[in-house]
Protein backbone atom coordinates (compact mmCIF):
# COMPACT_ATOMS: atom_id res chain seq x y z
CA UNK A 1 0.00 0.00 0.00
CA UNK A 2 1.23 3.60 -0.60
CA UNK A 3 1.24 5.86 1.63
CA UNK A 4 -1.15 9.48 0.95
CA UNK A 5 0.31 12.43 -0.20
CA UNK A 6 2.87 14.17 1.70
CA UNK A 7 1.20 17.14 3.22
CA UNK A 8 4.39 19.06 3.29
CA UNK A 9 7.52 20.44 6.41
CA UNK A 10 5.75 20.74 9.76
CA UNK A 11 7.98 23.31 10.15
CA UNK A 12 7.22 25.61 6.89
CA UNK A 13 3.75 25.15 7.53
CA UNK A 14 2.97 25.44 11.38
CA UNK A 15 4.38 28.62 12.24
CA UNK A 16 1.73 29.69 14.81
CA UNK A 17 1.98 25.98 16.03
CA UNK A 18 3.55 25.46 20.36
CA UNK A 19 5.82 22.84 20.41
CA UNK A 20 8.99 21.79 22.55
CA UNK A 21 12.59 22.32 21.43
CA UNK A 22 14.13 19.05 22.41
CA UNK A 23 18.31 18.74 21.95
CA UNK A 24 19.39 17.27 18.67
CA UNK A 25 20.12 13.40 19.19
CA UNK A 26 21.01 11.72 16.54
CA UNK A 27 23.20 7.67 15.80
CA UNK A 28 24.31 7.21 12.59
CA UNK A 29 25.61 3.39 12.31
CA UNK A 30 28.84 3.39 10.60
CA UNK A 31 27.74 1.63 7.58
CA UNK A 32 25.12 5.32 7.09
CA UNK A 33 27.77 7.25 7.84
CA UNK A 34 30.12 5.96 5.68
CA UNK A 35 27.27 5.71 2.66
CA UNK A 36 26.72 9.80 3.47
CA UNK A 37 30.44 10.43 3.46
CA UNK A 38 30.45 8.94 -0.28
CA UNK A 39 27.55 11.37 -0.93
CA UNK A 40 28.81 14.21 0.64
CA UNK A 41 32.25 14.18 -1.29
CA UNK A 42 30.25 14.43 -4.58
CA UNK A 43 28.39 17.58 -2.84
CA UNK A 44 30.11 21.14 -3.78
CA UNK A 45 30.29 23.49 -0.97
CA UNK A 46 28.91 23.72 2.52
CA UNK A 47 26.05 21.17 2.55
CA UNK A 48 24.35 19.56 5.56
CA UNK A 49 21.84 16.56 6.28
CA UNK A 50 18.86 18.34 6.92
CA UNK A 51 16.42 16.14 8.97
CA UNK A 52 12.42 16.86 8.65
CA UNK A 53 9.22 15.58 9.26
CA UNK A 54 6.01 16.05 6.86
CA UNK A 55 2.64 15.76 7.61
CA UNK A 56 0.86 12.57 5.76
CA UNK A 57 1.79 9.24 4.83
CA UNK A 58 -0.31 6.07 6.54
CA UNK A 59 0.54 6.88 9.86
CA UNK A 60 0.56 10.69 10.26
CA UNK A 61 4.25 12.00 9.47
CA UNK A 62 6.92 11.44 6.81
CA UNK A 63 11.02 11.68 7.30
CA UNK A 64 12.47 13.92 4.77
CA UNK A 65 16.48 13.53 4.45
CA UNK A 66 18.24 15.30 2.25
CA UNK A 67 21.49 17.08 1.53
CA UNK A 68 21.33 20.76 0.67
CA UNK A 69 22.31 24.12 2.13
CA UNK A 70 23.22 24.69 5.60
CA UNK A 71 20.26 26.18 6.71
CA UNK A 72 19.92 29.86 8.78
CA UNK A 73 20.33 29.54 12.25
CA UNK A 74 17.36 31.02 13.75
CA UNK A 75 15.74 28.12 14.45
CA UNK A 76 17.22 25.12 13.67
CA UNK A 77 19.67 22.99 15.60
CA UNK A 78 23.37 21.74 14.35
CA UNK A 79 25.55 18.76 15.12
CA UNK A 80 28.61 17.08 13.46
CA UNK A 81 27.77 12.94 13.56
CA UNK A 82 30.63 10.89 12.71
CA UNK A 83 31.95 13.61 10.30
CA UNK A 84 28.26 14.42 8.85
CA UNK A 85 26.90 17.79 9.55
CA UNK A 86 23.46 17.50 10.46
CA UNK A 87 20.41 19.84 10.64
CA UNK A 88 16.87 19.92 12.89
CA UNK A 89 14.66 22.88 12.63
CA UNK A 90 13.52 23.10 16.52
CA UNK A 91 9.96 22.05 15.62
CA UNK A 92 10.67 18.87 14.22
CA UNK A 93 13.45 17.86 17.70
CA UNK A 94 10.60 16.57 19.67
CA UNK A 95 9.67 14.22 16.52
CA UNK A 96 13.21 13.62 15.80
CA UNK A 97 14.94 13.21 18.98
CA UNK A 98 16.65 9.61 19.65
CA UNK A 99 16.58 8.62 15.86
CA UNK A 100 18.82 5.76 14.43
CA UNK A 101 19.82 6.11 10.95
CA UNK A 102 20.83 2.85 9.04
CA UNK A 103 21.58 1.76 5.54
CA UNK A 104 20.43 -1.62 4.31
CA UNK A 105 22.16 -2.51 0.87
CA UNK A 106 19.54 -5.03 -0.86
CA UNK A 107 18.02 -5.78 -3.98
CA UNK A 108 14.33 -4.85 -2.54
CA UNK A 109 14.02 -2.43 -0.46
CA UNK A 110 17.54 -0.77 0.21
CA UNK A 111 18.21 2.63 1.35
CA UNK A 112 18.42 4.11 4.62
CA UNK A 113 16.38 3.51 7.15
CA UNK A 114 15.12 5.72 10.48
CA UNK A 115 14.61 3.18 13.37
CA UNK A 116 12.29 6.18 15.85
CA UNK A 117 11.86 5.64 19.73
CA UNK A 118 9.44 8.21 19.39
CA UNK A 119 6.84 6.63 16.99
CA UNK A 120 3.67 5.11 18.45
CA UNK A 121 3.46 3.20 15.21
CA UNK A 122 5.32 3.37 12.10
CA UNK A 123 3.67 2.12 8.56
CA UNK A 124 4.81 -0.97 6.49
CA UNK A 125 6.23 1.76 4.09
CA UNK A 126 8.97 2.34 6.28
CA UNK A 127 8.90 6.04 5.64
CA UNK A 128 5.67 6.94 8.01
CA UNK A 129 4.93 7.17 11.86
CA UNK A 130 2.42 8.54 14.34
Amino acid sequence: MDCPVDGGVLSEISDTEEYEIVPIEVILTDIAANKLREIFNTEPGEVVLALAVHRGGCSGYLYDMQIGDKPEPVGHQFDDISGIPIAISDFDSSLLAGIVIDFQDSLMGGGFKIENPNAAKECSCGSSFG
